[in-house]
């Protein structure tokens, strides 16, 4: 068990440094390897497949709303990207440009995408004439590029994973009930699949995206008490469209302008799941998300019978992910690496088992052991994958819940945020100047108006003068 121990005993406690433990846990349960070029990663197999796991379910669900996939170029260039002011700006600090093909230098620089409402724009003005034409539900998945000044893996690299939404509508009730209908499907896959509870809601004015009319928002706690924006979905109105010249031909035969939206999730998502259900033996695996739901580990595996035996019981459970751990490793490297890996269960067979037609279950969650008769065991791992999948949900839950403060002024404020971690509920009169102050004194940030309004108070947090909504406050990656 001394290997087993050593193994675990290599990453660094979360309470110790909660970013050194984020670090150890991406390398050492081998989900990235850093690359030779600055800020970014290479995914390795098991983190790709975590990620191939988010696209198969997430794009299940986009189809189901009617969304189509396509794929836009990767470079764009400067006169289209100029085309929408507050768009460029808002980027123009993490652009990458391309200023020569091959050995000639290029009669217009061009950006590597940091994101493709432009060459969305420019593809529908070619292609939207008629209000039959309308709504186009486009998705694209592929990777962009920020030039990022800090980077960590997953959360913030310059080249990225992510799916982009885009789509076009007649009316601005059609855009705006598109855009929360993608919100509303990134937190039920967030919940459902990842086992991580979502605060929806729009973001202020500072914080909404660049071009757009209004920005909604999905917002999670990590366990350091740290928030997350988890998705984002945008409503544009007609700005693109007026900038780009999207015009359509209404029933009435009059010329109108479409209204857009676009809405995205990236390989943030990965990290959230680390940040969220992690310990200090690694990675905890929501078992909806995970690549192997079961590791069977045979006790004992040279004594004739017992391997052969552990591959029946694979063949026996080919509904779910299974994988046989048959290395010459010991039982307690083994059982160690699982926990690494943040495998759900894992399954000990050895001599005795067999003897007596059983087996034993062990949820990587809790660690609870479960000693299981052979004769129901398909029924036993599905019902204690079921409810490690909704006990890990509420766990989640509850630890947001336990540390989510309220303030009702800035003495209150500045206390919890110097003495606790988490969010904090407090009301704002939605001035900018407000939203400013609170940072600058408290490192805090909006993270969002929720949809689920409360009335803590009539008074804002910062200047006491009329409140509008209550805000989620707090320090964010």
């Amino acid at each position: 068990m001394s290997k087993g121990k050593k193994l675990v005993e290599e990453i660094t406690s979360m309470d110790e440094d909660f970013a050194q433990w984020y670090t150890d846990v991406v390398k050492k349960a081998e989900l990235i390897e850093y690359s030779s070029i600055r800020g970014c990663m290479i995914i390795r197999p098991y983190g790709y497949a975590i990620w191939e796991n988010i696209q198969k379910q997430m794009d299940a669900d986009f189809k189901a709303t009617g969304v189509e996939n396509v794929y836009m170029p990767m470079f764009i260039p400067e006169s289209l990207l100029q085309k929408e002011k507050d768009h460029v700006e808002g980027f123009a600090p993490e652009v990458a440009w391309v200023t020569h093909g091959g050995n000639e230098k290029l009669q217009e620089r061009m950006c590597v995408r940091p994101t493709s409402e432009t060459l969305f724009c420019d593809f529908y003005s070619n292609i939207i004439h008629s209000y039959r034409d309308l709504p186009k539900l486009y998705n694209q998945w592929c990777s962009v590029v920020r030039w990022e000044k800090s980077t960590r893996p997953f959360l913030r690299s310059m080249e990225f994973l992510w799916q982009e939404g885009h789509t076009a509508h007649a009316t601005a009730e059609e855009a705006e009930e598109r855009t929360i209908q993608m919100l509303d499907v990134y937190a039920d896959f967030c919940e459902r699949v990842l086992a991580i509870p979502m605060i929806k809601g729009q973001k202020s004015e500072k914080e909404k995206f660049a071009g757009a009319s209004s920005t909604y928002t999905i917002e999670a706690m990590m366990h350091d008490g740290k928030a997350l924006q988890s998705g984002t979905s945008h409503n544009f109105g007609d700005g693109f469209a007026k900038a780009f010249d999207i015009q359509y031909t209404d029933k009435n035969n009059k010329l109108q302008y479409v209204h857009q939206t676009s809405w995205g999730v990236s390989t943030r998502l990965v990290g959230a799941i680390i940040m969220v259900h992690g310990d200090n033996s690694g990675l905890v695996l929501p078992p909806r998300i995970a690549p192997i739901q079961a590791m069977i580990i045979p006790i004992n595996q040279k004594k004739e019978g017992v391997l052969d035996k552990a591959y029946e019981l694979k063949d026996r459970l080919s509904s779910f992910k299974v994988k046989v751990d048959d290395t010459d490793k010991s039982p307690g490297w083994k059982f160690s690496e699982q926990e690494m890996r943040g495998i759900p269960i894992r399954i000990e067979i050895g001599p005795r088992d067999i003897e007596n037609n059983q087996a034993v279950i062990v949820r990587r969650d809790t660690r609870e052991k479960l000693l299981v008769s052979m004769d129901e065991i398909e029924t036993k791992v599905s019902e204690v994958l079921d409810k490690m999948q909704a006990d890990m949900l509420e766990r989640a839950r509850s630890h947001r819940d336990s540390h989510t403060y309220i303030a009702k002024d800035m003495d209150e404020f500045e206390d919890i945020i110097k003495n606790k971690t988490g969010f904090i509920k407090a009301m704002w009169c939605k001035d900018e100047a407000c939203e400013m102050e609170i940072k600058e004194r408290t490192g805090a940030t909006s993270r969002c108006m929720p949809f689920e309004q409360e009335q803590i108070d009539d008074k804002c947090v910062c200047c006491k003068k009329p409140a509008q909504d209550m805000v989620y406050w707090g320090k964010a990656y």
